[in-house]
């Protein structure tokens, strides 16, 4: 332990129950920074919760990526043929989880005198409904096949709500592409995920269904939905799976695209690349406060140990070692301010995470409650907002230079 470390700590130690005018203003200091450091936890936390929350919406009905058949004269909707081999050859590629073909139909909903339009999103039995089951909140996920009509469709509460529809009832979808043609489904659930985009363009029925619509062959589909385990490779599974598909498609006279979930909805991934931002934006301003609080502490301190600095210089000290005394000094008060404010802190995220306390509109923020999220980003900007609120101190603590022994000593 060096010298400058033990007096600083005596002298830190030494400051309870003393009535100097400088303890308002470390307890002023410390809980700026315990303030700062729970706004810290709580921003990183909820911006990291509302991307992945969202983030997973998305994926959960868009997969990662899809190849999606491209139409020849851009006025009908594209297909290809999703085959066995396809299939089976996609699935084989490095890092892909989950590969599921579907066909998507548009069209216009009538019920109870309304009108809307829609887009209907036709998958099979192999299709994983798990996350789709987990966003229904009235009714049941049907069991819906490539070789038999159900009869039924999935809807989003928004579009049930414009259509004044509810579980059992009956509502008429006509496609016009092609030429006029009619299918009479039943509302066999309502699901709602509180993104309007996902809310007001997709219902889901069976494959077989919306093949019918189109008069298409066994094998062909909308597209392939493309999960992968880790989203970070994107760009490498895209280009393998891009020449699969071209390969494929040459073969049978297709054209494709490989477009990611974030081309597809560039609006969602927009917004969460804006958050970013603003939690940064909010950061630096968290810290530029604490940093003037406890400059602001320091000054005082050095002010109020004007005797004790002219005692040091008189008995030979260098103004180095005692600007180290009052910067120690200082990083034990950010030390303790910032255990305080991480214990409180990450006490109140799990509070919200655990019970849902503060609620949220839905329709601004596409959830109905702040999600909480804990990040490994907490240690390192722990750490960065101790060495700088530390760093800032060293201009500050040049003032003790100025300091005369003989005028600080006869002073006091």
């Amino acid at each position: 332990m060096s010298l400058e470390f033990f007096i600083a700590k005596r002298l830190y130690s030494a400051r309870k129950g003393e009535k100097r005018i400088s303890r308002p203003a470390v307890a002023i200091a410390q809980w700026g920074m315990a303030v700062g450091t729970i706004i810290m936890i709580a921003s990183i936390c909820i911006i990291v919760g509302f991307k992945n929350e969202i983030r997973e919406k998305v994926y959960g009905f868009g997969g990662h990526m899809q190849v999606a058949g491209v139409s020849t004269d851009n006025r009908s909707e594209g297909s290809l043929i999703a085959d066995k081999a396809l299939l089976k050859e996609l699935k084989e590629v490095e890092g892909v989880e989950k590969v599921q073909p579907f066909i998507q139909k548009t069209g216009m909903i009538v019920a109870n005198n309304e009108y809307e339009g829609i887009a209907i999103k036709g998958i099979g039995k192999e299709y994983d409904c798990s996350f789709i089951n987990s966003c229904i909140i009235e009714g049941e996920m049907p069991e819906f096949t490539d070789t038999a009509s159900s009869g039924k469709i999935v809807i989003s509460k928004s579009l049930a709500d414009k259509m004044q529809s509810k579980i059992g009832d009956k509502i008429t979808i006509y496609f016009i592409e092609g030429g006029m043609k009619a299918r009479r489904l039943t509302v066999a659930a309502i699901f709602r995920t509180h993104i309007t985009e996902l809310d007001n363009a997709l219902s889901f029925t069976d494959i077989y269904t919306a093949r019918s619509v189109n008069d298409w062959k066994k094998d062909e589909v909308s597209a392939i939905e493309i999960t992968i385990d880790d989203y970070s490779r994107i760009d490498d599974v895209r280009m393998q799976i891009n020449r699969i598909g071209a390969e494929h498609a040459y073969k049978n006279g297709d054209r494709i695209s490989t477009p990611t979930i974030e081309e597809l909805y560039p609006g969602i991934f927009t917004w969460l690349g804006v958050l970013d931002q603003t939690v940064w934006i909010i950061l630096i301003l968290v810290i530029c406060i604490a940093a003037f609080t406890m400059i602001s502490g320091l000054l005082i301190l050095i002010l109020e140990k004007g005797n004790l600095i002219g005692i040091l210089k008189a008995i030979g000290a260098k103004n180095v070692s005692i600007r180290k005394i009052f910067i120690y000094y200082a990083c034990f008060i950010i030390g303790k301010g910032m255990i305080i404010g991480n214990i409180i802190g990450i006490a109140l995220c799990i509070v919200q995470q655990q019970t849902g306390l503060i609620s949220i509109d839905p329709e601004m923020y596409y959830m109905d409650r702040v999600p909480i999220e804990f990040s490994w980003l907490l240690i390192p900007m722990n750490v960065l907002m101790f060495i700088i609120s530390t760093a800032v101190l060293v201009l500050p603590s040049m003032l003790i230079s100025r300091i005369e022994p003989t005028k600080a000593i006869k002073f006091e």
